[in-house]
């Protein structure tokens, strides 16, 4: 699988692939234009309730990665398009976060690049 994951305020580059949006909420002060995002899918997003508990708190990292794990297997359905995407080609994931390194992108793309292949039944079969 070939994902990366890009703020969505860098600029879209030709190899981008299938550009997704993978926040809950539109980034501040850019247009549909700007963004050039194929897919807004606030679904993948973390909930309202965990993005403000988390706040890009370096420290809460590990236990937001648990509860947005936990989050994203109980929303298998959203992910479908994301896995289909990814088996297609390149997806790139964007963010709005200014931290590049701890921002649901980076859990998602991990979430991915383990579950990505196998679906909801496989995993839930256990």
């Amino acid at each position: 699988m070939d994902i990366q994951v890009k703020r969505v305020y860098d600029a879209a580059a030709a190899d981008d692939g299938w550009r997704v949006l993978v926040d809950r909420v539109w980034p501040r002060g850019l247009s549909k234009a700007q963004v050039r995002a194929d897919a807004w899918l606030k679904d993948v997003a973390p909930s309202t309730a965990l993005r403000q508990w988390f706040a890009h708190d370096r420290a809460k990292w590990d236990e937001f990665v648990q509860r947005y794990t936990a989050e994203l297997d109980a929303n298998a359905e959203a992910l479908e398009a994301l896995r289909v995407a990814a088996r297609r080609g390149r997806l790139t994931l964007l963010y709005g976060a200014r931290d590049s390194e701890y921002n649901q992108a980076v859990a998602l793309r991990a979430y991915l690049l383990v579950h990505g292949r196998q679906g909801a039944a496989h995993r839930h079969a256990g």
